[in-house]
C-alpha cells in the first residue's frame, strides 16, 4: 500500500463488570456489591485508572476508529446485576473513560460492548452511557436483531444470526438469512455475523454456503 493509504485501528479492553468478576469470581462479585460496595469502587478506580492510561497513551499515537468493551453482564433472561447496580457501580467510570477517548482524537470514536445473553435491558443502559456498538445478540437467549433494530433504529449491531442453524441443511440456513439480511440490509448499520463463535459440527460446506448467500443479499 502506498504512503497515503489510510489505516484504522480498533481497541480492546475487558470491561468493568468482566474485571470484577475476573478477579473475584462470579459469586463473590455478586455478593461484593451488597456487602463490600466500598471496595468495589476502589476496584472500579484501579480499572479505570490502568485501561484509561494505557488507551490515552496509545492514542496520542494512533487513533482508534472503535473501543471494544468485553463485558459479558448478561445471561439467557437478562442482567446479572441490577440497572441501580449499574448505574452506581460502572457508569461513572465508562463515562470518564469515553469522554476522555472522545475528547483524545478528532475523529469519530465507536464504543462497542460485547455481552452474552440477553441484550433488552443492557442497550438502553449502556447507550445512556456512550456505547453505540452492540453484540452478538445471541438467539438462543432471546435476541432478535429485526425487532432490536427496529426499536434502536441508531445503534450499529453485529451478530444475531443463530449458530445453530449452520449446522443444519442449506435450506434452513437461506431461511434465517432471507428473513434477516433484506431487512438489516435496508436499515443499516449491521454486520452480518453469528451470534457467537462458529460451532464446531458446522461443515465447511455449510460455513461457504452461508458467507455466499449473506453476500449475494447484502450487494457485496
Amino acid at each position: 500500500m502506498g504512503t497515503n493509504a489510510i489505516y484504522e485501528y480498533a481497541a480492546m479492553a475487558i470491561g468493568g463488570f468482566m474485571y470484577l468478576r475476573s478477579m473475584m469470581g462470579p459469586e463473590k462479585t455478586l455478593t461484593a456489591f451488597y456487602d463490600f460496595p466500598e471496595m468495589v469502587h476502589e476496584m472500579m478506580r484501579t480499572w479505570l485508572h490502568l485501561v484509561k492510561t494505557c488507551l490515552l497513551r496509545v492514542q496520542k499515537k494512533v487513533p482508534f476508529f472503535k473501543l471494544l468493551i468485553g463485558e459479558d453482564i448478561c445471561y439467557k433472561n437478562g442482567l446479572f446485576i441490577s440497572p441501580a447496580m449499574i448505574e452506581e457501580f460502572l457508569s461513572p467510570y465508562y463515562k470518564d473513560l469515553i469522554t476522555s477517548l472522545r475528547e483524545g482524537q478528532k475523529k469519530d470514536l465507536h464504543i462497542e460492548v460485547d455481552t452474552d445473553g440477553n441484550l433488552s435491558q443492557v442497550i438502553p443502559l449502556y447507550m445512556g452511557i456512550g456505547f453505540n456498538v452492540f453484540r452478538p445478540f445471541e438467539v438462543a437467549a432471546g435476541n432478535d436483531v429485526i425487532e432490536c433494530g427496529g426499536k434502536y433504529p441508531n445503534i450499529i449491531m453485529s451478530g444475531g444470526i443463530d449458530k445453530r442453524i449452520l449446522s443444519r441443511s442449506k435450506d434452513e440456513i437461506k431461511k434465517e438469512l432471507e428473513r434477516i439480511i433484506p431487512f438489516m440490509v435496508k436499515r443499516g448499520g449491521y454486520i452480518p455475523t453469528c451470534d457467537h463463535t462458529v460451532p464446531s459440527d458446522v461443515p465447511y460446506e455449510n460455513y461457504l454456503y452461508y458467507r455466499k448467500i449473506i453476500i449475494s443479499m447484502d450487494g457485496g
